[in-house]
């Protein structure tokens, strides 16, 4: 391992002569308006916080600005920011041995007490091991001393931890808000009494949504499918249950404004967190639950104090679906009179497709009229109610209409391919319905009309009722994005597609177990990094990693499940059960559909699982029924199981 230089004054003195050798230097200087510097000898712990991709993509992650406010409101912590270099960053800073610093203060990486990742999808696993390489740290977990930081990751790919099992000394699963502040208390506690590197990972472990994989064992069959996993030490809990936050805490609106154009410049403020209406593909709708929402003056006091800290013309209100928080229509109202004449604008992303969303966004008085975006995910009413999202075709429109009508020239639709039981003839679908909103455009705007189709290929995610589903083959992608690409052509429509060897990678790493952790490490070797960058994906390192490791793709994306198979993740509990999940996969398979959860109970393990934090809340914070009813008559209450 290379020699790295050790203090900030160095670090400081060797940027000076490097940066503007670079392509934007201003993701590497730091000193945003509103960010945080402390005295680095005042505090007890020091919290790096990593985004393992480049700034443009890093400032604007809502979990990460979150912790940073939560943490460096502490006096006696402190929290600082690291995002990855550039490729040409990268180069620099090998030659110049310059290790990977934090924004802030310059401090090396390896200098902190925590380095904390946020890893919200699954082509940022080659990332981490390059943060890791970059701060000077051994990329396995055990290969790290007393000397190193603990390496702690949590987000949405991390409810499937196993892949990343060899480089993470723990894990939080689930909401982190609580968590981080926690484990950085306790931390600091043991760091000052002298515990052990195993001692403290031993004492974190017993914390709730905490997991340490050194102290767990998987055994798998002969033919390579997990027996069981087993906890080798008393501390180590099994189920790992996600860490949930009852009650969301007050918006973040001190938000560090960047040095130069990120992906997102705007506010973004979470409404409402969960979701209940069951798309069976959706991994968030899943693992977010229960549903929980902020109140309208809250969401409104947030927004005024979050653009005077900022100076931001832009406001997101986040959530899964929009439409379903409680209070949408007073929402929408207060925010065009409180705001009205500010040249502010206000979107409400993830709108259900109905005439009353476009109500609501024209209420909203968005002058920019870009763009309506709808995702109707399936193009046929067949598979939109074996994916459990059903919307009539006539509704769909109907609701064109209404955008065209108020304005809109150009409705963005997103489509996904891949669906189980899907054949050709439903693809074909997602070309016709795309030509038929079109053409209720041009009854309004005649050629100006346009629409934008997206189209993304299904995988069958974690923790999800679809996670026994096999994934589209590479051809059988191939074929009907081929189909797409011969009927979506001419004026007014455009398509946009995924690779099917970039989906495919995004299969196998979701859906992995411990086995894949050596070849994570071999693609990297092998140059891969910035896999969800198309011109960086390495289709070739991937197949050449697997190979001498005696694995293949189709273990893990293309081959069938029996219902009773014990998946790589089923030791992570995300306090919806198991059973009702293959319940709910039995029913798409008959083409049946759940209503929303919020009219009726389905008994998914949410509400006796958090009977106790209920009690906390007030009534309009829980969007869950009062009461849960037994499963369906039809299907066992018991899916049996080889053992866990």
């Amino acid at each position: 391992m290379m020699a790295y230089l050790q203090t900030p004054e160095q670090i400081e003195q060797a940027l000076e002569s490097v940066l503007l050798s670079v392509e934007k230097p201003g993701r590497y200087v730091g000193g945003e308006f509103n960010s945080v510097r402390k005295d680095w000898e005042s505090v007890r712990v020091r919290v790096a916080l990593c985004f393992p991709d480049i700034y443009e993509i890093g400032m604007p992650n809502l979990g990460l600005a979150i912790f940073y406010d939560l943490l460096n409101r502490r006096p006696d912590m402190l929290a600082e920011r690291v995002y990855l270099p550039w490729v040409d960053m990268e180069a620099v800073m090998r030659r110049e041995g310059i290790p990977l610093y934090s924004l802030e203060t310059k401090h090396p990486v390896s200098r902190f007490d925590l380095l904390a990742i946020s890893v919200p999808y699954e082509q940022l696993y080659t990332n981490v091991l390059q943060v890791l390489d970059l701060a000077g740290l051994p990329i396995y977990s055990r290969e790290r001393d007393e000397s190193m930081p603990l390496v702690i990751a949590g987000g949405h790919a991390c409810y499937n931890p196993e892949p990343l099992a060899d480089f993470i000394d723990l894990f939080v699963i689930g909401e982190g808000e609580e968590a981080i502040v926690e484990i950085a208390d306790h931390l600091a506690r043991l760091k000052q009494a002298g515990a052990s590197r195993e001692e403290q990972l031993a004492e974190l472990a017993r914390l709730e949504g905490v997991y340490v994989p050194r102290f767990y064992e998987v055994a798998y069959h002969p033919d390579g499918t997990i027996a069981e996993v087993r906890a080798t030490h008393e501390a180590a809990r099994l189920p790992v249950r996600k860490r949930i936050v009852p009650l969301l805490p007050p918006p973040l609106t001190r938000f560090v404004v960047p040095n130069i154009d990120t992906v997102h410049n705007r506010v973004p403020i979470e409404i409402t967190r969960g979701c209940t209406r069951g798309c069976r593909f959706c991994h968030a709708g899943m693992v977010t639950r229960p549903v929980r929402e902020r109140s309208v003056e809250e969401i409104i006091a947030a927004i005024e104090e979050a653009i005077t800290r900022t100076g931001y013309e832009e406001v997101a209100l986040l959530s899964l679906s929009s439409s379903d928080y409680t209070r949408v229509v007073e929402l929408v109202k207060a925010v065009s009179e409180r705001f009205a004449g500010r040249n502010l604008s206000i979107s409400l992303p993830s709108l259900r497709i109905e005439t009353s969303s476009v109500e609501l966004m024209e209420a909203l008085k968005d002058s920019k009229r870009g763009g309506f975006t709808f995702a109707p995910e399936a193009a046929t009413e067949r598979m939109r109610a074996i994916i459990n999202k059903f919307i009539p075709d006539e509704q769909l429109l109907e609701t064109a209409r209404a955008v065209y009508s108020r304005g809109w020239r150009t409705i963005k639709l997103y489509f996904m391919i891949g669906h189980p039981s899907e054949t050709l003839e439903d693809v074909q679908a997602i070309a016709d319905l795309s030509k038929a909103v079109l053409a209720e455009g041009r009854k309004v705007h005649g050629r100006k009309a346009s629409v934008n189709v997206g189209v993304s290929t299904f995988i069958p995610k974690p923790h999800t009722p679809f996670q026994w589903v096999p994934m589209d083959t590479l051809e059988q992608i191939q074929a009907k994005q081929t189909l797409l690409k011969r009927e979506l052509r001419g004026p007014g429509l455009r398509l946009r597609w995924n690779r099917p060897e970039e989906t495919m990678l995004e299969g196998l790493l979701s859906r992995g177990d411990r086995r894949l952790g050596p070849v994570i490490a071999r693609a990297w070797e092998l140059g891969s990094r910035f896999d969800a960058w198309q011109e960086h994906h390495r289709h070739e390192a991937w197949v050449q990693a697997l190979e001498e490791h005696g694995l293949d793709f189709y273990f893990y994306t293309h081959r069938p499940r029996s219902i009773d198979e014990v998946f790589p993740w089923d030791h992570i509990d995300i306090a919806v059960r198991k059973n009702f999940l293959a319940q709910d996969y039995l029913m798409s398979q008959q083409g049946e559909t759940r209503i929303d959860c919020r009219n009726q109970c389905f008994a998914c393990g949410i509400l006796p699982t958090f009977t106790g934090v209920r009690r906390q809340l007030p009534p309009e914070a829980w969007k869950c029924p009062p009461v849960a009813p037994r499963g369906r008559k039809d299907t066992p209450d018991v899916i049996p199981a080889r053992s866990l």
